[in-house]
C-alpha cells in the first residue's frame, strides 16, 4: 500500500517505493530489450538508444506526444505530472507506452515542490537521482560546454607555441588569434 502523501514527505514515499523498483535485468525483460542495450548502473540503468533504434529500424514508428507549457505558476505547470498521467493511463489501457522526461526545475532541491509530485500522488523514482540532476541531461550540457572550452584553450596554446608555418604544417589550420582576455566563456565545475 502506498504511503499517504498527507502524512509522509516526498522523500519518505520515494524511499518506500524504491524498495520495490525493478532492477536493470527486470526492466530489460519487461521492455523486451537485448542484454547489450541496457547499461546497468547499480540499481539504475541507462539505455543504449542507438542500438535499440538500429535493431528496430524496420519496425513502424510509434506515436509521439509532446507535453509543453508557458507562463509557469510558482509551483510549475504540471508537465511532468501530466506526462506521467498520460503514460500511466495509456499503459492501463494496454498501450505499449514509454516516456522521456528531462530533468525537473530546481524546485525539488530547494524544498519548494516535489519531483513531478503535482501536489498529489505522482512521484518519479528514484527521486534523488532525478531531482539532483543525476539523470544526465544537465551533465551532458556541462560536458559539451567544457569540451568546447578544451578545444578553445588547446587552440590558443597551439597558437602560442607555433609560428604560422608550423601551425599550418602540423594542424592544417590557419591562426585564429583568439584574444584570451576577451573570451566570455568559462569552465563549468
Amino acid at each position: 500500500m502506498a504511503l499517504d502523501p498527507r502524512q509522509y514527505k516526498d522523500w519518505q514515499i520515494s524511499e518506500d517505493a524504491e524498495k520495490k523498483m525493478p532492477m536493470p535485468d527486470e526492466w530489460r525483460d519487461r521492455l523486451g530489450l537485448e542484454k547489450d542495450e541496457v547499461l546497468p548502473m547499480g540499481r539504475l540503468a541507462k539505455l543504449d538508444f542507438l542500438k535499440i533504434i538500429h535493431r528496430l529500424k524496420d519496425k513502424p514508428d510509434g506515436k509521439y506526444i509532446e507535453v509543453t507549457a508557458i507562463t509557469p505558476t510558482p509551483l510549475g505547470e504540471g508537465k511532468s505530472t501530466t506526462s506521467c498521467g498520460l503514460m500511466e493511463g495509456m499503459g492501463k489501457r494496454g498501450v505499449n507506452v514509454g516516456g522521456a522526461l528531462r530533468q525537473p526545475s530546481g524546485g525539488p532541491t530547494m524544498n519548494i515542490k516535489g519531483t513531478a509530485a503535482g501536489g498529489g500522488r505522482a512521484l518519479l523514482i528514484p527521486m534523488t537521482e532525478f531531482s539532483l540532476g543525476l539523470t544526465g541531461d544537465i551533465n551532458d550540457i556541462m560536458n559539451a560546454h567544457n569540451l568546447a572550452m578544451v578545444a578553445l584553450t588547446a587552440r590558443m596554446q597551439h597558437e602560442r607555441n607555433y609560428n604560422d608555418e608550423q601551425l599550418q604544417r602540423l594542424t592544417g589550420m590557419r591562426r585564429l588569434d583568439v584574444d584570451p582576455t576577451r573570451v566570455e566563456m568559462g569552465w563549468i565545475r
